[in-house]
């Protein structure tokens, strides 16, 4: 859950049955696995008449070789060629011509793929997730169109977007033996010397079904689905080998690193990252409170001080990137016209000690309170968003029913706690803090 709202990071979010499901009405769902490792999760929903079709693979890009990255998003691309029973270029007019949509998108931990049809076309979207899964069209041809697509992508999103590389730097200094140290969408040079075998090695170790979850939501029958689902997905083997979990433990940090990035940019930013605990965690759910508070929405601490009162910054934002391993919470703000990023970043620092040195209060906590809830709500307001979560946590936690439960462990975290993991975590001695500034002021 906490990944999916990260995505939202400026990076985007969206009501009803997750309204119910605050005032107490359960989102149900059944679960199963198949003989060959598959999970299975079935939410069944007839207020409209469609469905959510989606698969979600236990890889990220921190399952990839050192040498090889790029790979998980790379698949997420490839697996759109289409199969031995679907034409090159035809998994997305399919999708078309059944008045439905697709997406798919990848992160550290998990690659994610869904459609969204008319429920009368459920057993479309199944047969192509199980083409996904077991016949994907894995040749130098596809390799090399989509190795032309991730370039330009990264192009128009990292290398030449203001800003767009802060993540990859930033996550190359938090990180230096853990591989959340390389962005997810990998290295170039590393997806062109990589061979058409590489590929298919990595489809035959990652895309198996004992490494994923079927996870449908929507306007369906238990009993019917259930049926297709093993017609389509039971015959498929297991992999042949364990799967690739990184043990790597990143060490503690040593002390601050401070650093300049020269970007193509007008207005300067400051960054500021600090190591989090991993999600599902205590503490984990009291840092993300903590987070809202400082720099979460225009209300928020920081965009209050640096945006409105202070005028030092055009923009004020904050994401806690919680992930399985320890993971991040990033500080950022963009300086105004003449303004010293030092003014800015001595402003943040201002606001993290008194969050630290004094308890909030009643009031600024109920609302603290309601914006998290807000924000569980919304990611459920789907069936698109209703299957994602189902997915998560299963995957992320072994237990599919936080979809419903989660929102009290946001209800346990006090007061106290925030002010706890504030004094904990947001240690000046366990941070990066980067400047971002004009090339032209590069010495």
């Amino acid at each position: 859950m906490q990944i999916k709202r990260l995505l939202s990071l400026g990076l985007a979010a969206f009501l009803s049955a997750g309204v119910m499901n605050a005032q107490g009405n359960k989102i149900n769902f059944v679960e199963y696995d198949l003989d060959n490792g598959l999970h299975v999760i079935l939410h069944e929903d007839h207020s409209t008449p469609i469905v959510t079709v989606s698969m979600m693979y236990h890889v990220g890009s921190k399952n990839e070789n050192p040498d090889r990255t790029g790979f998980a998003h790379f698949f997420e691309h490839l697996l759109f060629e289409g199969s031995e029973n679907i034409g090159r270029g035809e998994f997305f007019k399919i999708i078309e011509n059944a008045g439905g949509s697709n997406n798919a998108n990848t992160f550290y931990d998990r690659t994610y793929y869904y459609e969204t049809l008319p429920s009368n076309h459920l057993e479309t979207g199944l047969w192509l997730e199980s083409e996904r899964m077991l016949h994907a069209r894995v040749d130098i041809e596809g390799v090399e169109t989509q190795r032309e697509v991730v370039k330009e992508e990264r192009r128009l999103r990292v290398d030449n977007q203001p800003y767009g590389s802060l993540l990859e730097e930033t996550m190359k200094r938090v990180y230096k033996e853990h591989p959340y140290q390389w962005p997810v969408i990998g290295s170039m040079a590393h997806l062109d010397a990589a061979e058409e075998e590489d590929y298919k090695q990595f489809y035959a170790d990652f895309y198996v079904p004992e490494n994923a979850v079927l996870s449908i939501a929507g306007d369906l029958d238990i009993k019917e689905s259930k049926a297709l689902i093993d017609k389509y997905f039971s015959t498929i083997p297991s992999g042949k080998k364990e799967v690739y979990r990184p043990s790597i433990v990143e060490p503690a940090m040593q002390g601050e690193t401070r650093d300049t990035v020269y970007d193509n940019i007008q207005l300067p930013a400051v960054i500021q990252a600090y190591r989090i605990p991993a999600q599902g965690t205590d503490d984990a759910y009291a840092v993300e409170m903590l987070s809202t508070l400082l720099a979460v929405g225009n209300s928020s601490r920081l965009s209050k001080r640096a945006v409105d009162q202070d005028q030092l910054a055009v923009f004020a934002g904050a994401f806690p990137l919680a992930m399985e391993d320890d993971g991040v919470l990033i500080n950022y703000g963009i300086a105004n016209m003449g303004v010293d990023p030092m003014d800015l970043e001595k402003l943040y620092d201002e606001e993290v000690e008194k969050v630290k040195n004094e308890l909030i209060s009643e009031q600024e906590f109920q609302k603290l309170q309601n914006q998290i809830e807000n924000q569980i709500l919304s990611s459920n307001a789907s069936t698109a968003g209703i299957a994602e979560s189902l997915a998560n946590y299963h995957m992320y936690f072994g237990d599919t029913d936080l979809i419903n439960t989660e929102i009290e462990k946001y209800r346990a975290v006090t007061r106290e706690d925030i002010q706890r993991v504030a004094k904990k975590y947001l240690d000046f001695e366990n941070r990066v803090v980067l400047y971002y500034l004009p090339k032209g002021q590069r010495p």
